[in-house]
């Protein structure tokens, strides 16, 4: 399964694209997609949705998933990242691609084993998870472990539904 991971946000969003193989996970590619600053928020929102559509079209990912808006103290600034968020989720859906979605702690439990990992942690940890991943930038490594937390989700689901089955 090709995973599409995504870390949304309005002036860089990062993704990440893995493999997932029985338990294994394959680094594919990472990057970010930036919007300009100097434009409108809907020519923004325009060019994050543009390049994430690229991103499907060039890696051609089976499911996508998105880690989940935190909450800032500037109200302005939450409402603008949950735009982008919105914008960034609409690409896969419109793809047909199912998108999966998980809360920042989730993401570092399930690459770090603590909720309350540092940046730093994950990123070292991607590294770690996915050999040969160079990461191309801290919003990069944010959605591999986006998509290995999906990865691992999606894995936990397979297991159990076979042993219901039995």
């Amino acid at each position: 399964m090709r995973v599409l991971g995504l870390d949304p946000g309005l002036r860089v969003t990062g993704w990440g694209i893995i493999d997932m193989v029985d338990n294994r996970l394959r680094y594919i590619a990472d990057g970010v997609v930036r919007s300009d600053s100097g434009l409108s928020l809907a020519e923004r929102l325009v060019q994050l949705h543009e390049g994430v559509g690229r991103v499907i079209a060039q890696w051609t990912p089976e499911e996508a998933a998105v880690e989940e808006t935190f909450v800032n103290k500037n109200p302005s600034s939450t409402l603008k990242l949950g735009q982008a968020r919105g914008v960034v989720m609409l690409a896969p859906a419109l793809a047909g691609l199912a998108v999966g979605e998980y809360s920042p702690a989730m993401v570092k439990q399930a690459v770090v084993g603590t909720g309350r990992a540092v940046k730093e942690q994950v990123g070292v940890m991607v590294r770690t998870l996915l050999p040969g991943c160079l990461v191309s930038s801290p919003d990069a490594a944010d959605a591999l472990a986006v998509a290995i937390c999906h990865a691992h989700h999606r894995a936990t689901a397979r297991r159990l539904a076979q042993a219901v089955g039995r």
